[in-house]
């Protein structure tokens, strides 16, 4: 078998950010008197950011509003993001390789557009037929409507489809959406669905393997 689009995640699927919200949301968080956790990064893994921005406010009592957080967030990652990006092991060679078999490609992250592009811009090809990210959508991740839209948008059928992510929150969002899903779980545990498949890592992950898994 194959997929009529594969359908990527962003942050800690495609690109290793999770460093670059670690050292922003404890910079953010220390101004407020707080110390950032490993519990409070799990708590907000996979967004959306008003949920995170919310969370940091109600941590620092309320001294400033939600929108208030998630505005500082994103602009102190947005320019962690533009001194350089590491990506996930094994993503850009996966990357390659469903390029080489024509496998439409799209981008779909819960993050700004000036997120969304600042990583796009890092690639050393253009493999995304598009990208959606927070800004393009009504409801963001875990609802179904991004992974809806790029496989609309790819003129594909989302049960054809192949949703890539490593947190709770995607994962939700692509099975609600109705495609099969490929997780790769960072900082949290995923189960097994009938169309859910788990692995560890992206290394040496090609469309062949992800295929016999379904």
């Amino acid at each position: 078998m194959t997929f009529q689009a594969v359908l990527f995640d962003m942050d800690g699927t495609l690109i290793n950010s999770e460093p670059y919200w670690l050292i922003a949301e404890t910079e953010l968080m220390a101004e407020f008197g707080y110390q950032w956790q490993l519990s409070d990064q799990s708590h907000c893994l996979g967004g959306p950011l008003p949920k995170v921005g919310r969370y940091m406010s109600d941590l620092a009592g309320g001294a400033e509003d939600w929108e208030f957080f998630m505005n500082s967030l994103v602009h102190r990652v947005t320019d962690k993001f533009h001194e350089g990006l590491d990506f996930m092991p094994g993503a850009l060679e996966l990357l390659e390789d469903l390029h080489a078999h024509s496998i439409p490609l799209a981008l779909v992250s819960a993050s700004p557009r000036s997120l969304v592009q600042a990583a796009l811009d890092s690639l050393p090809h253009g493999y995304f037929q598009l990208s959606i990210s927070n800004d393009d959508v009504m409801n963001t991740k875990p609802h179904p409507e991004s992974y809806l839209k790029a496989a609309a948008l790819l003129k594909v059928e989302i049960s054809e489809s192949l949703v890539l992510e490593d947190s709770i929150t995607g994962v939700t969002s692509g099975v609600a959406s109705g495609a099969k899903v490929l997780a790769i779980p960072h900082l949290v545990t995923i189960e097994s669905h009938p169309r859910v498949r788990v692995v560890s890592s992206l290394v040496n992950t090609t469309l062949e393997s992800i295929a016999s898994l379904f």
